[in-house]
């Protein structure tokens, strides 16, 4: 599966529907990140927690066991079609450049994206989104 940012997270702060998140990622080989959501990850949980968010991040992708993928040439190009096709402003999908590089490794891999909300359910890509509460 490809993972995005939001559903680690939604796992690391408890969110709603986290256990159901926490499920998905066990049962689920290989667990891929491409390298900007793993940047957007670090970010946020260190705008959230100060300067510890940094290695929280960094642990739940060690312990997630989430391989962390290069994001290349091809990589850019996938995303900037994506931002075309679904982008923010473009499409109700409304995906943000964070949401685009997770689409351009789940178009290249052919893997689900695990995440929360619904802005990958509005795309052509198979998605693993938490049940409604």
């Amino acid at each position: 599966m490809v993972v995005d940012a939001s559903a680690l997270v939604a796992i690391l702060r408890r969110e709603s529907n986290y256990l159901w998140l926490l499920d998905q990622l066990k049962r689920a080989s290989p667990r891929l990140m491409a390298a900007p959501n793993a940047l957007e990850l670090g970010i946020v949980l260190e705008a959230r927690s100060g300067p510890p968010g940094t290695g929280i991040s960094q642990r739940a992708l060690r312990d997630a066991q989430i391989q962390v993928e290069p994001f290349d040439a091809d990589l850019a190009e996938r995303a900037l079609i994506a931002w075309r096709r679904f982008g923010k402003g473009r499409h109700p999908a409304a995906l943000t450049f964070g949401d685009c590089c997770t689409y351009a490794l789940a178009e290249l891999t052919g893997h689900p994206i695990l995440h929360l909300g619904d802005d990958f359910t509005r795309t052509d890509l198979q998605t693993l989104q938490p049940p409604p509460p």
